[in-house]
């Protein structure tokens, strides 16, 4: 299906005509606890939205567990919602998008995300604006839910919403950390999609100018925030997630899943913290271990358009661009300084770290071995 995108600052003001068009009965408002209000959304969205029967739902977990979900379709369906409209950062979104899809399909919740259940029914119009410039959510088909520590992905063309406006004005307020965690993840989505099996050569396009404005934008953005600079992450943001809409992520994004459930590393920064590594082991790619059916030079190749994305001119200076400008954001390079300290904690890491289908979308095999090593090197 084809997504009706409004970007840029101000563009929230699409929202009246949308409501216009539609005219909806209930509408089902997803937010988050506190950054409806802190990201200025509340003040403004809250005016457009007046006059209309709102269903107000925003109490679940950050990284949104299934009980969050079967919550969430109960009150939708008592309250005939035909409407939704999800505002924050990419938890809300998803939980938006798993609740809007699952309420229109018969069946437990549990049978979809975990049985793979086919979806069959789409759901109401959904229209999504994130408050964060990370996760792209509102620009894919797929949703996160946590099952005992688990990650888990919903995915089909009826998750993508209907319309995204992504209206930076609403990330002027975002705190630092949250700045510098997301900006990262919108990296780390474009160079792994740039890398993917799956890339074509839109992704790939999607992905160059989303590595070009976060390199450029990023260190701004949480130190000297500006029209400029958040305009330029919430584009950033916006062009990953579509590239990752269409290739997938890929090793480092699985092994980020356990350092976030078991460690509490913020998503953003979980996956980034392998991201050189993961550079590094695939520029090493070989006939014996490759995946991707373009072959060893187009790899090779194409990790070398990464590091000159980057602004680097080899592996060592690109990973060493990495290192910094996780530094000069404020995130910690190293395991040991966010409790991953010992061999069992890498085990952890090590045994829920293989997604299959994420580890196989990546250009080299990833053996546990090979992985042990990659997260020994930033211990």
């Amino acid at each position: 299906m084809q997504q009706q995108e409004y970007v840029g600052f101000g563009s929230v003001n699409n929202l009246s005509d949308i409501l216009l068009k539609y005219n909806p009965r209930n509408i089902f408002l997803i937010t988050g606890k506190n950054s409806y209000e802190k990201s200025g959304a509340k003040k403004i969205i809250g005016s457009i939205l007046s006059g209309y029967r709102i269903i107000h739902f925003y109490d679940f977990e950050v990284n949104p567990k299934l009980h969050d979900i079967e919550k969430g379709i109960s009150i939708f369906n008592k309250n005939d919602c035909n409407f939704v409209i999800a505002v924050g950062g990419g938890s809300v979104i998803d939980v938006a998008k798993s609740i809007n899809v699952l309420a229109s399909n018969e069946g437990k919740p549990l049978d979809y995300i975990k049985t793979r259940r086919t979806i069959e029914n789409k759901g109401m119009t959904l229209v999504s604006i994130p408050t964060t410039s990370g996760s792209g959510s509102e620009a894919t088909k797929f949703a996160v839910v946590y099952i005992d520590k688990t990650k888990y992905s919903l995915e089909h063309d009826f998750l993508l919403p209907d319309y995204a406006i992504v209206d930076s004005q609403f990330t002027m307020n975002l705190p630092k950390s949250i700045t510098a965690s997301t900006g990262m993840d919108a990296l780390c989505q474009a160079i792994e999609s740039y890398w993917c099996i799956n890339s074509i050569d839109k992704s790939k396009n999607y992905a160059r100018q989303a590595i070009g404005l976060v390199i450029d934008h990023l260190a701004n953005a949480v130190n000297k925030p500006s029209e400029v600079s958040r305009e330029a992450m919430s584009k950033a943001a916006h062009l990953a997630g579509k590239a990752i809409n269409i290739s997938k992520t890929t090793a480092a994004h699985s092994v980020s899943y356990p350092i976030t459930s078991y460690f509490n590393v913020p998503h953003g920064h979980a996956v980034a913290l392998t991201l050189a590594q993961m550079l590094g082991y695939n520029s090493q790619v070989t006939n014996e271990d490759i995946l991707d059916g373009r072959g060893v030079d187009y790899v090779k190749k194409i990790i070398m358009e990464i590091i000159d994305f980057i602004g680097a001119k080899n592996i060592k200076e690109a990973s060493e661009k990495i290192a910094v400008m996780m530094k000069e954001v404020g995130l910690s390079t190293r395991l040991s300084e966010l409790g991953v300290k010992k061999d069992e904690d890498i085990a952890v890491i090590v045994k829920n770290g293989f997604n299959p289908d994420r580890v196989k979308n990546n250009p080299r095999r990833l053996t546990e071995e090979a992985l042990r090593g990659i997260l020994d090197n930033i211990r």
